[in-house]
């Protein structure tokens, strides 16, 4: 991994963006017949294939890797140094250029990229310098519209020029959805399927709302996911709950996640609060580990894949 210091002076950003553009102009990209994609921005036209990618968003990250693409650089995973753990094995040689609160547009200068793949949050000033550089994929999709994994992952496809290659891979997934459903109707019956997503912070837990990528998957293999009615309209999920609040996390299963080394403390501590002792899905042995960084930050056909693997390991420990 190569990681480059943060950067944050706009007026030196312009300025390093309008001085690499007579550079940029000559980034050979391979023959290939030009196509529109609809962004947050308006439609963005790309010619031909893109042989120099950044990502600055998880889930383009994880599209470009599940259609054999390798970008040049990409963002930190919330709470960690690096990409997520699923992907450092296909990233080690990677660029870091932001994390998912600040890019640095510097260092995404300095990659010359044809092609850069942003997230729903991307602010439209950072957008038009980035456009000022290359081609720039928005997506105009938020985590908590339905169906958004499918949509982004199908835009970030599209603009790189691999849509078959993603519905190959959509397809193979969905078959996998259908093996694992299949074990969780055969393993867990119909009344005891009650399930949450919940993230540990140093604070205390965060819900996650039932509408993003993880629960979604947890829906599709036949949980039924809930979020105690807390999690505002359109937020990814809660402030983090009380001691006193703890309760609401008592479902038939809850998978609990931790993104540093802070939340896997607090954890520590609540776990031996009466309060955390109490809740039936403690008694019962429901309560279900998971690395955050992949079920509560990622998204996408490879991290559904590791989301699937965690799925059909909590049946076996039940059994």
């Amino acid at each position: 991994m190569r990681a480059v210091p943060l950067f944050s002076s706009a007026l030196k950003q312009v300025g390093v963006a309008l001085s690499t553009l007579t550079l940029l102009a000559f980034t050979p990209v391979a023959a290939q017949e030009s196509r529109t994609v609809d962004t947050k921005f308006g439609a963005v036209t790309i010619n031909g294939e893109p042989q120099r990618v950044v990502t600055l968003y998880e889930g383009a990250l994880d599209a470009s890797y599940a259609v054999d693409i390798e970008p040049l650089g990409a963002i930190i995973t919330r709470g960690g140094t690096h990409v997520a753990s699923y992907l450092q094995d296909r990233a080690k040689d990677i660029t870091i250029v932001g994390t998912p609160q600040e890019n640095n547009l510097e260092a995404i200068i300095a990659l010359q990229p044809d092609l850069i793949l942003a997230p729903n949050t991307l602010p439209e000033q950072q957008y038009q310098l980035l456009s000022a550089v290359a081609p720039t994929v928005t997506s105009p999709v938020r985590s908590v519209d339905e169906n958004a994994w499918r949509q982004e992952a199908r835009l970030f496809a599209l603009a790189l020029g691999k849509s078959e290659e993603m519905e190959q891979q959509i397809t193979a997934l969905e078959q996998r959805i259908a093996e694992v459903k299949a074990k969780v109707e055969n393993t867990v019956p119909a009344d005891q399927r009650t399930a949450m997503l919940a993230r540990w912070m140093p604070q205390g837990p965060v819900i996650l709302s039932t509408q993003i990528f993880t629960p979604s998957i947890l829906k599709e293999v036949g949980f039924t996911v809930e979020d105690g009615g807390v999690v505002k309209e359109g937020r990814p999920h809660t402030a983090p709950i009380s001691q006193e609040n703890l309760s609401m996390l008592d479902k038939d299963w809850l998978f609990l996640a931790t993104i540093n080394a802070e939340g896997d403390e607090a954890l520590a501590q609540a776990e031996k609060s009466p309060a955390y002792q109490r809740l039936n899905v403690v008694k019962n042995q429901r309560v279900i580990p998971v690395d955050g960084q992949i079920w509560t930050s990622a998204n996408g056909v490879l991290a559904a894949e590791v989301i699937l693997q965690g799925v059909e390991s909590a049946l076996q420990q039940a059994q």
